[in-house]
């Protein structure tokens, strides 16, 4: 007589499997939106507080700063707890947040309710594809990592198209009080249906790791976030986070190294395929975040669409991207080298970028954008994927864990160091356009002297005196200049990005995968 007992299957099936889905990635995405959406409502926050363009920055650098805390901090805290009271009480913690921040009646407030914000949302982030590829079976799991990453590259380009039809329509408080309604229905569903794990027992608590990572790595978010507002380092401020920033990561480095049970376990990055997929990682997040950064603001500021124009022709290209991680994931399963795929997907995003200088026109349309934006979607779609699968080959056990929640803290790093590098890079190449161009606009230049007088004939016959005519010209002619050095600058920012990744790439050869691993993307998170 068979004794054996049939084990019962961890994976979820049915309605419920999908309501999990939903319910995961729908979180993942809101904390991702949150990370940009405030980028367009600075200056209407601003006014209704009461409060300077700079003290309106720090919403969006409180928010930032505990992100990219709480991210490396996920997987020990979800052992104390357990993933389902954690990832719970983590929804709860980012919907009561969000309606304080909208409800905030000053600035300091607000950038209060924001860091606890980000505090809840970091979690959300890091722990739904932990949860995602625990709903799957094993067969499926190549559907869940694709589903993870769709949101991964969509969250951040949605943000402020958002924001703005937000903005446009309602009021500042309106891209807060969104998340309200979603985290409601998130907490019921996830307390629900999502599978609860035991919490562990983690040994003595590395305070001091936690210290030393907070003082370290939210010094040098706050550096990267403040640094262009301030000068870099002619701001006492900047260089006094900068010393923080340094001694706190060296003492976390040397903590984490001795301790026995670490907060963050950084023996890991002895092995070389961590370290290969934590740069590729980095340039992952320059890639996605610098873009958001440079391409709203581009065809909104410049070309003058609107936020509902600028979301539609992204959305294609963020659902290619979907759909090639599952059919990347299929050939990791079959054999195929995580090498070859992630060197396509960064030579299409750099190909991305190089097209993108060439188009990033006054007189650019829809279709000039359209499919450049392909090309990137194409190119994301091959890298998430393949850049875990790459990382995580060879691993085993709480191992994987560790190099996912480095991979992801690494790449929110990443975006923060490229939008600080693009955003001095865009101001400093403004600034040189500008003065090569304003030059030309002398008495000793005939085009200058035709075009001047022209403009000055035209708002003659619309009534103007001659004076006022002449003071009207001057301006446009440097409107005028000022708008095209921005547009040059802009469009060099897209080159850099690709130099940037082309730069980072060819460290992937140096990755070592023995031929025929498969990697157990379902261990990922």
């Amino acid at each position: 007589m068979d004794t054996t007992i049939a084990a019962k299957p961890t994976y979820e099936v049915g309605g419920r499997k999908w309501l999990i889905t939903i319910t995961v990635i729908t979180c993942a995405i809101m904390e991702l939106i949150d990370t940009s959406i405030v980028n367009v409502a600075t200056r209407q926050i601003a006014g209704n507080l009461g409060a300077t363009i700079e003290e309106t920055a720090w919403v969006i650098t409180a928010y930032a700063i505990s992100n990219i805390i709480i991210i490396p901090l996920t997987g020990f805290l979800s052992n104390i707890f357990g993933r389902k009271v954690y990832f719970t009480g983590s929804v709860i913690l980012f919907t009561i947040a969000s309606f304080l921040c909208g409800f905030s009646n000053s600035i300091w407030m607000l950038v209060f309710w924001r860091f606890v914000q980000g505090i809840g949302g970091g979690a959300l982030l890091a722990t739904a594809q932990t949860v995602l590829v625990e709903t799957f079976p094993p067969e499926e799991v190549d559907k869940a990592n694709g589903i993870f990453g769709a949101g991964i590259v969509m969250g951040p380009t949605l943000g402020p198209v958002l924001g703005g039809y937000l903005i446009d329509n309602f009021s500042w408080g309106w891209i807060f009080y969104v998340n309200v309604p979603i985290g409601i229905i998130a907490t019921f569903l996830s307390w629900k249906y999502i599978r609860g794990t035991r919490a562990k027992a983690v040994g003595r608590i590395d305070y001091w790791g936690i210290l030393f990572l907070v003082v370290g790595i939210g010094g040098l978010q706050m550096l990267l976030e403040e640094g262009e507002r301030k000068d870099w380092f002619n701001s006492d401020f900047i260089v006094t986070l900068l010393f923080l920033s340094v001694g706190g990561i060296i003492a976390f480095i040397i903590r984490e190294l001795k301790v026995k049970n670490p907060v963050v376990d950084l023996r890991i990055l002895k092995n070389r395929n961590v370290i290969v997929g934590s740069a590729l990682n980095v340039a992952f997040g320059i890639a996605i975040y610098c873009s958001v950064f440079l391409y709203p603001v581009f065809v909104q500021g410049f070309l003058g669409w609107n936020a509902t124009r600028t979301g539609l022709l992204i959305l294609p290209s963020s659902f290619l991207t979907g759909m090639l991680m599952g059919l990347n994931a299929t050939l990791l399963k079959k054999g195929v080298s995580p090498k070859a795929l992630v060197v396509l997907g960064f030579s299409a995003v750099i190909g991305y970028e190089v097209v993108t200088y060439f188009h990033a026109t006054p007189g650019s349309g829809e279709w000039d954008w359209f499919w450049p934006q392909m090309i990137r979607g194409f190119g994301f779609g091959f890298i998430f994927v393949p850049v875990a699968g790459l990382t995580l080959s060879g691993l085993k056990g709480n191992e994987i864990a560790q190099a996912s929640g480095l991979s992801n803290m690494l790449r929110l790093l990443g975006g923060a160091i490229g939008i600080a590098i693009m955003n001095t890079f865009v101001t400093r190449r403004f600034a040189i356009h500008r003065n090569d161009m304003i030059g030309n606009i002398s008495l000793y230049n005939p085009e200058s002297n035709e075009r001047f007088y022209n403009l000055v004939r035209g708002f003659e016959s619309q009534g103007k005196s001659l004076k006022e005519a002449e003071q009207m010209a001057a301006a446009a002619m440097e409107g005028a200049v000022t708008v095209q050095s921005y547009i040059l600058s802009y469009a060099e920012g897209f080159l850099m990005i690709g130099i940037i990744c082309a730069c980072i790439l060819p460290l992937v050869f140096l990755a070592k995968i023995k031929k025929g691993t498969q990697v157990d993307l379902g261990a990922a998170h």
